[in-house]
């Protein structure tokens, strides 16, 4: 919903995402007024959240758990699906391997224990779920057996989360300002106390009691990529939005809130090559190339550099976009076979891919462009040779079928490329989100100074919240991260905006 006039309220959300709906739904619980301000225009509103596929991470224990998200799961379902369980004890576990124990304990706790709590709350909202089927499911023998700990995903995927959570935004009377980029914040000895932003060509100063800040983080900033990330990150191209600029981040730190986190880490996956500098809505989150697992990649020099079966999809995607933008002009060629392609998700049979295909091997390494083709001959003969033969392919679960002998040995679900026509599909980087953010108190989720004391009236959300991923991240936890964290900052900048 937008409105001709813009004026201040008991509480700004600053962005239009997820988590900024979260905070926004939860401070109008407090009976506060409260208005979203968004950067972008109606039709690219919504922050990276609109580019997901709506892969949400939360603790579940069974069908049961399954169905408060899911209310029309049908006994045909609960009988036919292995959902498994995903325990808080393996949230934690997850969290923290994946982060090499650095996410911090406090939030990490936060997330993990209000994860289903809080996706029940949104559904209430009028948020809805479904089986996430095509994205974390196999068939085994006859029964669809859930992996990686994820189950659900948001109806209509990012743009149905971002649509259903701004009717429920308009259904509270909480209005959306489109066009309208938050500037700074207006502030003082006692705290913050409103938002300088432009409206229509012009800056306006919107009084208010509490603000949020649920904008994003600094991945759509070449310049800002540069200077955290290093080296090449500026040529990384966007999965996402195009407004996530890092302007929260700036105006929080202005106002003395306190960095926390990798601020030199990003998430950051394999990304076709050719896809445009940001995210297309059109294509959504379909240029990813996430089947790595079950081939093998090769760079310019035609050889392997990462073992691809080290895990499953969920644990290794958001890492290894920075080790193919480390690889010799920034790129590498996933390769398949009859095997495999039967199965390769949705994402690698859109119109706009850069793909090749060849009946052999020596003719497949010809057309990979860019690839020492005779290096890159010797490469798959060689991984060819050392594959274990005599351990079984089983893609539900991390099944030990090995190579032996080589530089980088594919430790899972490795099998030998001999069943013609091969395909094979070019990837570069393509940046999600950067996980430096800025320390929120986990009780209240108030931004934290650098003495460690809560700025009055400022509070964060979403990629905002600094210290919950280091180096690699859990596929489906930033969803759930913001809303959590947006939910908790909501809540209390109503209460005090409220008081």
């Amino acid at each position: 919903m937008a409105t001709a006039k813009l004026e201040g309220a008991d509480v700004i959300v600053v962005g239009a995402g997820n988590a900024a709906a979260a905070a926004a739904l939860a401070a109008r619980e407090h009976g506060c007024s409260v208005i979203m301000l968004e950067a972008a225009p109606e039709e690219e509103c919504g922050g990276n959240s609109r580019y997901t596929a709506g892969i949400t991470r939360l603790v579940f224990n069974g069908a049961d758990d399954i169905a408060e998200l899911v209310p029309d799961l049908t006994e045909e379902e609960r009988r036919d699906n292995d959902f498994g369980s995903f325990t808080s004890e393996e949230f934690f576990d997850t969290m923290g391997r994946i982060t090499n124990y650095r996410c911090d304990p406090d939030l990490t706790e936060l997330l993990v224990n209000r994860s289903h709590s809080t996706w029940v709350w949104l559904r209430k909202k009028g948020v809805k779920f479904q089986l996430s089927y095509k994205r974390q499911a196999f068939k085994v023998e006859g029964k669809w057996k859930f992996w990686g700990g994820l189950a659900v995903e948001t109806w209509g995927g990012g743009p149905g989360l971002v649509d259903l959570e701004h009717k429920a935004c308009n259904r509270e009377g909480i209005p959306i300002y489109y066009e309208t980029p938050a500037l700074g914040l207006i502030a003082d000895d006692s705290g913050v106390k409103g938002v300088r932003a432009k409206h229509k060509g012009k800056i306006v100063e919107l009084p208010c009691k509490a603000v949020v800040l649920a904008c994003g983080g600094f991945e759509s900033n070449a310049e800002m990529r540069a200077r955290y990330l290093g080296p090449n990150w500026d040529l990384a191209k966007v999965r996402g939005t195009r407004f996530n600029t890092g302007a929260g981040l700036r105006m929080a730190l202005d106002v003395g809130a306190m960095p926390y986190g990798h601020w030199s880490g990003c998430h950051a996956v394999g990304w076709d090559q050719n896809a445009p500098p940001f995210g297309d809505l059109a294509v959504g989150d379909n240029f990813q190339k996430h089947c790595y697992p079950w081939g093998i990649m090769v760079n310019a020099n035609g050889e392997r550099f990462v073992d691809e079966g080290a895990d499953f999809r969920n644990y290794t995607y958001a890492k290894y976009g920075a080790v193919i933008l480390q690889q010799p002009n920034m790129f590498a060629w996933q390769i398949f076979d009859q095997k495999i392609i039967p199965s390769l998700r949705d994402e690698y049979r859109i119109k706009q891919v850069t793909k090749v295909t060849a009946n052999t091997l020596e003719e497949l390494v010809q057309k990979l462009d860019g690839v020492d083709a005779e290096n890159c001959l010797r490469e798959l003969k060689a991984y060819n040779a050392a594959v274990r033969k005599d351990i079984p392919y089983n893609p539900a679960i991390k099944d030990g079928k090995r190579t032996e002998g080589l530089k980088f040995d594919k430790t899972n679900w490795a099998n030998v490329l001999d069943e013609p026509p091969y395909e094979a599909y070019a990837v570069t980087c393509g940046v999600t989100f950067s996980f430096g953010g800025v320390k929120i108190d986990p009780q209240n989720g108030q931004v934290q100074d650098q003495a460690g004391h809560g700025i009055t009236g400022l509070y964060a959300a979403g990629e905002m919240v600094g210290g919950l991923f280091y180096h690699n991240y859990p596929g489906g936890s930033g969803l759930t991260s913001g809303a959590v964290f947006g939910k908790l900052a909501g809540e209390n900048a109503g209460a005090f905006a409220a008081k």
